[in-house]
């Protein structure tokens, strides 16, 4: 299904969470699944989402690529060709390390980061490690397991699967919605009906924030708010 830059500008305008909230009403069958749920490091609090179809990958660090020399070279071509090539644009790149723990090395740092933005990429979620916090392209984000200093071995094993990062299970080409606080797969025939159910939520939470302010607020106002927020559609 094709996602529209104006569907694409409504998801940005957006924060993560009220997207999971948004999809529990468009997409009640994704309430549980479908987003990060172990703690991620945001490396750009103060960005806004990121929104993207993802390009996804495994990585390893703690050993050396078993590939020769030749085809190491061409297997990293080919990886970055993927993220230049490889479907609809804008990415996101999600990545799952392979290392038991996770994050012994960091694919991600000051230059992956300033090649990725020039290909077309807004940022990456990932349960490895990144590093050169200072030296990061301006506007890329990254969500990651941990912080680290060395890159290691770190090396592409394949690109193109199914991954699972943090809990959520991506396939390539999957929506990806992301902030500080984590990361959730947008349907494709969702998408659509994202802003305007986040809308319908907001208008309905209102009343009841509002009514918290008041000072003689108690249980029977509580329980008025309730009624109130039913009647709104």
């Amino acid at each position: 299904m094709t996602i529209t830059d104006e569907v694409l500008a409504d998801l940005r305008s957006l924060d993560t969470p009220t997207v999971c909230n948004a999809l529990e009403v468009v997409a009640p069958d994704r309430r549980a699944t479908g987003f990060t749920v172990d703690p991620l490091v945001c490396a750009r609090p103060d960005l806004p989402p990121i929104v993207g179809f993802a390009r996804t990958v495994r990585i390893r660090a703690r050993r050396g690529d078993e590939r020769s020399g030749r085809e190491a070279a061409e297997a990293r071509v080919g990886y970055y060709s993927y993220v230049a090539e490889g479907g609809a644009r804008p990415s996101v790149m999600v990545i799952q390390d392979l290392d038991d723990p996770p994050g012994f090395g960091a694919w991600w740092g000051e230059v992956n980061t300033h090649v990725h933005r020039g290909l077309g990429c807004a940022g990456c979620v990932t349960d490895g490690s990144i590093r050169d916090l200072d030296d990061l392209a301006e506007g890329f984000q990254l969500l990651a397991g941990r912080v680290g200093p060395s890159h290691a071995y770190v090396h592409v094993v394949d690109f193109g699967s199914a991954v699972t990062v943090a809990g959520m299970e991506v396939a390539d080409g999957d929506l990806i919605h992301a902030d500080r606080h984590g990361a959730v797969v947008v349907p494709s025939e969702a998408a659509s009906q994202v802003k305007a159910a986040a809308e319908l939520i907001a208008r309905r939470e209102a009343v009841l924030i509002a009514a918290s302010k008041q000072a003689d607020f108690d249980i029977e106002a509580l329980r008025s708010a309730f009624r109130e927020m039913g009647d709104i559609h």
